[in-house]
Order: C-alpha cells, then structure tokens, then sequence
C-alpha cells in the first residue's frame, strides 16, 4: 500500500517513521517547508514527494496539518484521489473538518475518515518527530455513518501496527465535546497557571505537580487558537464550569470556612477515586 502523508511536523512526521519502520507499506510525504521535505527523504521517512501529480499513486492520504489546511488540501486535491482512496484527518478538532469534507467524499468517490491520535509533545516539527511517538496511545476515529467497514478494519490494522493499542469510535461532535475537557481545558489551564506573578520565582520551590501542570503551558499559539475557536461552544462551557468550581474553593478562604474547604476536596477525591475506578476494586 502506497500512503501519503501530508504535514511532515511531530505528528505526520511520526507517522511516517512509525509506517516506514514498522510496515510494508511505502510513504510519500509533503510539507509546507521544503527543508523538511528533504530531510525526510534523505532519512529515509519517505520513499519520495507527495506532489500533485503523485496523488493519484496513493491508497491512502493522512493530512497532518490545522483543520482549515486540511480542509483546503482535500478541496484542491478531491479529483485526484484514487477511487476508494481512504483519507484521514489527524487534527485535534472533528466537526469542523467533517462537516464540510462530507460531500466532496460523496462526489468524488473517497473514503473519509476523521481521526486524532491521542499522543504529542510540549515541542513540535519534524525534529521532535519520533517513530515511538504513538506507542501504547489511543487512536479516535470519527467515520460517517456509512461508512465501508472494510476501510475502518484497515485503518484500525494500520494504527495498531504502528503502536496504537486503544482504538475509540465515536462521533464528530462526541468527540469535541469530550476533547474540550481532556485536552484543550488542560492547555488552557496550564497555560494560565503561568502567568503567576510567582511562577518567575518557582525554581528550587516546585517538584512533580508543578512540572505536570505547566508541561502543556508551551504550545503552539498559532494552531491552538485555531482548535479553540473551531470548538468554542464545548471548550467555552468546560472553562465555566471550572472557574465555578474554583470560585467556591476561593470563597472557602476568604470566608474562613474550613469545614467547606474540606467538603470540597473530599469530593474532588472521591471524584478522582470513581473515574480512576477505585470503588470498583474495593
């Protein structure tokens, strides 16, 4: 099988050294940057240059880039697919792109499947790129609902090969919903949490919760604000909802309310106790 990947940065360049490491597949690759193409190439990431003329070529095309990018590509390129090409987003958001690529896979005779491999790095680029990278991570597709199971079976074998050991099906807007809450309110989180007056002194005063808490802090300013505004609604409700809770563990102290602070971290505790399943092991 022939498979292009689109976005040669940490995730797509990760995929294309896991797939040329770990199958038999051949990779093309492209990338906005043509330094990276080439470094690509002479390491040996890719077989070759996925150019326009070379589409055609491919059973298989995993877009690695923002969501609009995606979308645009797919556009540009609909006519030049295989008939029964299987392509598949990687991006962090699903309704957006799904819901306007929906029709040019009808019309054009593709299989589209949206997909976000649930793996990264603080740091990105092909230079952070690794081929362990997706290794016992969780891989999320978002198929439409008639989709050719015989594609989703050889989407699901591809991932698995490559390190994934959970596959998660679900729908687009399942998937933002649930996303705004275990990855883009951690960046929020995080990234606010920083900006503590306090934080440029922490040296020598912080350990393992400070270090888990900031890691995502450093990101890429440009593509999540992209995935934020691609899933205001949900990401906008999950940030009110925790400034509320906040605010009751605010007024606690103000209040010198020492009975309600402590009722407060009894239920994040038991909280954390049923979602990591205690209860069931008791």
């Amino acid at each position: 099988m022939t498979v292009g990947v689109v976005g040669l940065g940490l995730i797509g360049g990760s995929l294309a050294k896991a797939i040329t490491k770990n199958t038999e597949h051949s990779v093309l690759g492209n990338d906005i940057s043509e330094s990276v193409v080439l470094k690509a190439g002479a390491q040996g990431v890719i077989s070759g240059i996925l150019t326009p003329d070379r589409v055609c070529e491919c059973d298989t095309v995993i877009l690695a880039v923002y969501p609009q990018a995606t979308v645009d590509w797919i556009n540009q390129n609909a006519g030049s697919f295989k008939k029964g090409c299987i392509v598949l987003d990687c991006c962090g958001v699903k309704r957006v792109v799904c819901d306007q690529v929906k029709g040019l896979a009808d019309e054009s005779d593709f299989v589209f499947i949206g997909g976000h491999p649930m793996a990264g790095k603080q740091f990105s680029g092909f230079h952070y790129s690794s081929e362990s990278l997706f290794k016992n991570a969780s891989m999320i597709f978002t198929p439409f609902s008639d989709i050719d199971i015989v594609s989703l079976y050889k989407m699901r074998d591809l991932f698995r090969s490559i390190g994934f050991t959970n596959i998660e099906i679900t729908t687009p807007e399942d998937h933002d919903s649930l996303i705004a809450y275990t990855s883009q309110l951690a960046h929020v989180v995080s990234n606010a949490y920083v900006k503590s007056p306090r934080a440029l002194r922490h040296a020598g005063f912080s350990a393992g919760s400070y270090r888990d808490l900031t890691r995502v802090a450093w990101l890429n300013e440009k593509m999540w604000t992209e995935l934020f505004f691609d899933n205001a609604d949900f990401l906008a409700e999950e940030i009110d909802n925790i400034v509320s809770e906040l605010t009751k563990y605010s007024a606690a102290l103000k209040t010198g309310n020492r009975d309600q602070m402590e009722q407060l971290l009894l239920e994040g505790k038991l909280r954390k106790e049923k979602i990591d399943g205690k209860e069931d092991l008791e």
